[in-house]
């Protein structure tokens, strides 16, 4: 474990000097959000909406930026650029477990998420977003981003192990995408078309998504919150294990 924290604080130092790829991983969310609220905004008015619970649809499509943060991690290329260097090659040589390798990346990935969730909820709540769950449910809400950033980072860093390119990695980082338009992202799971709602509840995704709003837009609803931190755990655990098989498989 302590070989997986220094080569986290030293992914933290790397992504320190690189300030200009943490921006879009701030702007491209925000954006998002401010596009969707200014396109439904009117539709769902927070006075006769009984999905907003009195709130903006704002705090309804909050969880949609905060996931999308989430999934922007550039752990996967910096770990190309460490296999094209040679120096991924020298730290599988060095006298520690494989495991760190990967751990370490992950560690760093999930403090940038706690520091980008924390950014993007601040700005929420700066425009009027409320956190109905109150401190409790901000950090919880704080934390599952971090958690599913950490998630996300380790399927890119499969990818990034597999391939060795970044061109691959940086496409496999597209599937995200549907993966997000495929949750009860516009409107709750119930309103959805039965084609979308079954879709819908397949994806993990979704079980993350409803945790986040639940935080935002009621009081701490456990049934929720448990099976969004239950998703992230085991698919956590899913992406560690394949990651340390993939790089002790390595040649």
């Amino acid at each position: 474990m302590t070989q997986a924290l220094v080569l986290g604080q030293r992914a933290l130092r790397e992504a320190w000097r690189a300030p200009d790829a943490l921006l879009p991983t701030l702007f491209i969310p925000l954006f998002f959000l401010v596009v969707n609220v200014g396109q439904v905004a009117k539709i769902f008015p927070s006075q006769s909406t009984d999905f907003l619970h009195g709130q903006g649809y704002g705090a309804f499509q909050l969880p949609s930026s905060l996931l999308l943060a989430a999934s922007f991690g550039t752990a996967a290329l910096f770990l190309v650029e460490e296999i094209e260097g040679g120096y991924f090659d020298k730290l599988r040589a060095a006298p520690i477990p494989r495991s760190a390798i990967v751990l370490g990346r992950l560690f760093a990935e999930g403090a940038k998420g706690l520091v980008i969730a924390t950014a993007l909820v601040l700005v929420g709540l700066i425009f009027g977003i409320t956190i109905a769950s109150g401190p409790l449910g901000f950090v919880l809400l704080v934390l599952l981003t971090a958690l599913w950033t950490i998630v996300f980072a380790g399927f890119m860093q499969i990818i990034a192990l597999k391939t060795r390119s970044a061109a691959a990695t940086n496409s496999a980082g597209l599937i995200f995408f549907p993966l997000l338009f495929l949750t009860p992202n516009f409107v709750p799971r119930h309103l959805l078309t039965r084609p979308m709602e079954i879709a819908a509840s397949w994806n993990p995704v979704t079980y993350v998504m409803e945790a986040l709003r639940s935080l935002i837009l009621v009081d701490l609803d456990w049934t929720r919150i448990l099976r969004g931190f239950g998703v992230v755990a085991v698919l956590g655990a899913l992406m560690v294990a394949l990651s340390v098989r993939v790089i002790n498989n390595y040649d």
